[in-house]
């Protein structure tokens, strides 16, 4: 196998054990690099990325969720819903309320701040990803949604 630009990027001195595993290295990497700009960006409004993907699911589902309907519509996976949503409850971007119909239920909403705050990010955030892929082609750009899609749709057990 010959070197790679990922080899030369890491600095790796051997081969890859596998293209898998060059494969899953190469997204890692990847995903590091894109997700600079877009995490400056959510610092510099106070939030995380975490908290973004809460604040957009929010904001179509103005009804509220629960923290469960929440997490199963995330981009990324977080360990502790329950203080990321403390978080934007404290900076009053989010509200929680039992739910009318079943007290057990704690649903979250998006406040009008939190409403705000997404409509002064939605275009930074477009030129982010623009800025970030912008230089790939539509058929490129299709080309690895539909790459990502397939292997996804290969990993088993990953709930």
């Amino acid at each position: 196998m010959s070197e790679t630009n990922l080899q030369t990027e890491v600095r790796k001195r051997h081969p890859f054990d596998s293209l898998e595993q060059e494969a899953q290295l190469n997204i890692l990497r990847t995903n590091n690099l894109l997700m600079i700009r877009l995490e400056r960006l959510f610092r510099e409004h106070g939030i995380s990325h975490a908290q973004y993907n809460i604040l957009r699911i929010l904001r179509g589902n103005r009804d509220g969720l629960s923290s469960h309907e929440i997490g199963q519509q995330m981009v990324t996976r977080v360990p502790d819903m329950t203080r990321l949503i403390d978080r934007l409850v404290k900076a009053d971007l989010v509200e929680r309320a039992r739910s009318t119909t079943d007290r057990r239920v704690v649903c979250t909403q998006i406040t009008k701040r939190g409403l705000q705050l997404l409509s002064t990010l939605d275009e930074p955030v477009l030129d982010a990803h623009r800025a970030n892929l912008g230089h790939l082609s539509p058929e490129e750009l299709q080309q690895i949604n539909a790459l990502m899609v397939r292997a996804r749709a290969g990993v088993v057990d990953a709930d």
